[in-house]
């Protein structure tokens, strides 16, 4: 709605997990080395946490495409609240394995079949999935399971499960100390700090269309990460409402006024406000018996 008003070729803050605006800090840098690394050592399982909105899904899509890239096979699921059967469905759609996809045993060697041809070829198979911290106990029992083959070379099928910081906690249950033993790589993603929110910014911005930009000052962009906490989701949010308030008030640079509206319109709370707010609270006169 505002491109052409600020000249940019697309949106600079959509939410959609595009590559191609993964802004690589050095934290997302690393992650996804880690998760290519994993995948073509043939290690086995690879988990990715991190709070909502940092980046896991694009870190994802990112590694999707490098997989696609290098001819892998590799199945992503991406709905993680199903039952074990529905698990072993998936799974076989995913990888288009031509048996009844009901049948778990039918799954199960149209799977083993396809794992140990491809790792004959000299090359991996990566099963992907996210929101893991929903998965249920029994489908975790499953996924285990299917960490187990393997050959001399190493695990015939990669696992990377990718989920917010319950599924660390969930992992710590007895229950599954056998799939948390087996797990040879964790990555965690955290929120930006003040200056990668600033370089998050202008570099989304500039692959946008606006290279040195001069819309958003230092001061403006300091209030937005205290007010996102750092998490790209959010950035992503209040810029997106930002940008549309200046369009609506053919405005060419923003205010704090604006940043107040569009944060307060998007009801969000963040350490300094509930701060102040306890302080409101705690001025407030009280009228007790006999006042």
């Amino acid at each position: 709605m505002y491109n052409a008003y600020f000249g940019f070729v697309e949106n600079p803050f959509s939410l959609s997990p595009d590559p191609a605006f993964l802004y690589r800090s050095t934290q997302h840098e690393e992650a996804l080395a880690n998760l290519i690394y994993g995948v073509q050592s043939r290690k086995g399982f690879i988990v990715l946490t991190g709070e909502v909105g940092t980046g896991k899904t694009t870190l994802l899509e990112c590694l999707r495409e490098y997989l696609e890239h290098q001819y892998f096979e590799f199945a992503f699921l991406f709905n993680s609240r199903i039952t074990s059967d529905q698990f072993f469905e998936m799974v076989a759609y995913d990888f288009n394995l031509q048996v009844q996809r009901t049948s778990k045993t039918e799954v199960l060697f149209a799977l083993n079949s396809l794992l140990v041809s491809q790792a004959n070829e000299g090359r991996t198979t990566v099963l992907i999935v996210d929101e893991a911290h929903n998965l249920e106990w029994d489908v975790l029992e499953e996924i285990r399971l299917l960490g187990n083959l393997e050959n001399r070379q190493g695990k015939l099928l990669q696992i990377v499960l990718a989920g917010q910081p319950e599924f660390d906690r969930k992992l710590d249950s007895p229950n599954l100390r056998q799939l948390k033993q087996r797990i040879v790589l964790r990555t965690t993603l955290v929120p930006f700090t003040e200056a990668d929110t600033k370089e998050y910014i202008e570099f989304r911005l500039d692959r946008a269309g606006m290279p040195s930009q001069k819309i958003l000052s230092d001061n403006i962009i300091s209030e937005i990460h205290a007010r996102s906490t750092g998490i790209p989701r959010i950035i992503n949010g209040i810029c997106d409402n930002l940008l549309l308030t200046m369009f609506a008030m053919e405005a060419r640079e923003a205010t704090i006024e604006m940043v107040d509206e569009v944060t307060t319109d998007m009801r969000l709370d963040w350490p300094t406000r509930r701060k102040i707010r306890s302080q409101q609270g705690m001025e407030q006169p009280s009228f007790g018996r006999g006042d």
